[in-house]
């Protein structure tokens, strides 16, 4: 039975553009994650692990971006006021005292 106020909203194009760049980005890190195996030579291993990295980054972008068309609402913000400089403020309560670190 088809229950038509169940139905889903098409994706915009700014999603579709995302999700695509998800998948471009996935294959993209699947060829370095192959030319990073059978490199030889030090330096190439190195130029793979820097073009991993770096497309594990986008790829965490872009991911952010897809899940923020989700989100219905953006996050508040924890902080609510400026504290006495060594003290965090946050809305559940008072200001707690940041320890250093030795």
């Amino acid at each position: 039975m088809k229950m038509p106020w169940r139905r889903k909203k098409k994706p915009s194009a700014e999603v579709l553009e995302i999700e695509r760049s998800l998948q471009q980005t996935k294959i993209l890190i699947a060829q370095a994650y192959a030319g990073f195996n059978s490199a030889a030579d030090p330096e190439l291993v190195e130029s793979y692990v820097y073009e991993i990295q770096a497309l594990q980054a986008r790829y965490s972008y872009l991911l952010r971006q897809r899940k923020a068309y989700d989100s219905p609402a953006p996050a508040k913000s924890l902080v609510t006021e400026p504290a006495a400089p060594g003290r965090l403020r946050t809305a559940e309560g008072p200001a707690h005292p940041v320890l250093p670190v030795a």
